[in-house]
């Protein structure tokens, strides 16, 4: 995993990655709106994370997820370090668990 200073460095070296959709944590799969799919814990992997602290406030921390598919499909995930996990389900958690 490489270190980066910001979340925008992060986005934008992951995307010339391969790393190109824009995923959204819902709570039981990933969404990707851009191809209309749905993404179970069963059927992605979390490649790489990165932690990301606020300067001003804790309400800025953020991880950055670098997220694969079993399709192929691969593409980013933000989660304000845990602020949804409450409505994940048991599978979404444990897939993330470990990251937070």
């Amino acid at each position: 995993m490489k270190n980066y200073d910001t979340l925008s460095e992060a986005i934008n070296d992951l995307i010339s990655n391969g790393y190109t959709y824009d995923f959204n944590l819902h709570q039981d799969c990933i969404r990707c709106a851009s191809i209309s799919i749905e993404i179970h814990p069963e059927d992605f992997e979390v490649d790489e994370f990165y932690r990301f602290e606020g300067m001003s406030s804790t309400d800025d921390n953020s991880i950055l997820y670098a997220i694969s598919s079993k399709n192929g499909i691969k593409g980013l995930l933000v989660d304000a370090y845990g602020v949804y996990s409450e409505n994940l389900n048991e599978k979404m958690i444990q897939k993330l668990k470990m990251k937070h």
